[in-house]
C-alpha cells in the first residue's frame, strides 16, 4: 500500500519535512518513490507538486494524519476529489439548495411572527415589575 507521507530531514532540533509516496512498509527515512513536496514546521512553509499529489491520490495513495491536515490547509485535498461525476452532484445540490432556499422563506416568516409574540409579552412582564417597583411600599400603623 503506497503512503503520503513526511519523511524527516535536517539538522538536530531544526527538522524540516518533505512529502513523499512510499510504500507502507519502508523506513521513516528510506528511499521514497517519489517526493511531492516540501513542509517545515518551525516557519509554516509549504511547497506541493499539486499534480503529483492528485495523481498519487487517484491510484489509490493514503495520506496519513499529518499530511491529510497539510493538504487541507492548502486546499489540495478537496481539489483531488474533484471528477467527472462530480458536476452532476453540483448541479444537483444547487438545485436541491435552491428548493432549501424557496422553503425556509416561509418558515422565517413565522418565526419572526412568534418572536414578535414573545417580545410582546416580554415587554409586559417587564412592564408589570417596574409598575411594582414604583409603588411605595404600605407601611404598618
Amino acid at each position: 500500500m503506497i503512503k503520503l507521507r513526511l519523511k524527516r530531514y535536517g539538522k538536530k532540533r531544526e527538522s524540516s519535512y518533505r512529502i513523499v509516496a512510499m510504500n507502507s512498509d519502508s523506513r521513516r527515512d528510506g528511499r521514497p518513490l517519489e517526493e511531492l513536496g516540501f513542509y517545515n514546521p518551525r516557519t509554516d512553509e509549504t511547497r506541493l507538486d499539486v499534480p503529483g499529489i492528485t495523481r498519487r491520490l487517484e491510484q489509490g495513495a493514503q495520506p496519513t494524519d499529518t499530511v491529510r491536515d497539510i493538504l487541507k490547509k492548502a486546499n489540495v485535498l478537496e481539489l483531488s476529489r474533484t471528477g467527472v461525476n462530480t458536476q452532476a452532484n453540483v448541479s444537483v445540490s444547487h438545485a436541491e439548495s435552491t428548493e432549501a432556499i424557496t422553503n425556509a422563506e416561509p418558515i422565517q416568516a413565522t418565526a419572526n411572527t412568534e418572536s414578535n409574540e414573545v417580545s410582546d409579552s416580554e415587554s409586559t412582564a417587564t412592564a408589570t415589575i417596574r409598575e411594582s417597583e414604583e409603588q411605595p411600599p404600605i407601611s404598618e400603623s
